[in-house]
C-alpha cells in the first residue's frame, strides 16, 4: 500500500534520543512512486506542542480533515521509516496547509541547498 503526499498516517516515531517509539500522526511527504519502489515512506511530525515552539513550525488549518482531535502543528523534523509500520491512515492535510509545508519546506531545504551547493 502507498499513500499520496500530504495524507496523514499514525506511525510510532522515532524519539531523537532514545531508541523509544510513540504512536503520533505525521503527514507523508514522498510520492508513491518512490515509496512502491523503496518500501519507504518520508514524513513531517505532527505535534500538539504544547509546551515548545519550534521555527517555521506551522498550525494545522483544518484538523477535522486531517483526521486530528486537537489544534496541532506540522514541525520541521523529517524522518525515513518502512512503509509496513505504517499503523493507520488518518486524514489528509487541506489544501491551505499543503500549500505552506511546500513554502516552509522550500525555505527549510531547497533555499538552504541553492546557496551553498
Amino acid at each position: 500500500m502507498t499513500y499520496k503526499p500530504y495524507t496523514v498516517v499514525a506511525v510510532p516515531f522515532p524519539f531523537t534520543d532514545s531508541p523509544r517509539t510513540k504512536k503520533r500522526p505525521a503527514v507523508v511527504l514522498s510520492s508513491e512512486d518512490h515509496q512502491s519502489k523503496t518500501s519507504h515512506i518520508t514524513l513531517l511530525m505532527v505535534t500538539t506542542a504544547k509546551h515548545s515552539r519550534w521555527f517555521d513550525d506551522h498550525s494545522i488549518i483544518d484538523v477535522t480533515v486531517a483526521g486530528l482531535h486537537a489544534p496541532s502543528i506540522i514541525r520541521q523534523k523529517i524522518f525515513t521509516i518502512d512503509i509496513r509500520l505504517i499503523i493507520k491512515k488518518i486524514g489528509m492535510l487541506h489544501s491551505k496547509d499543503q500549500r505552506e509545508i511546500n513554502n516552509i519546506l522550500r525555505k527549510h531545504i531547497l533555499d538552504s541547498c541553492t546557496a551553498h551547493c
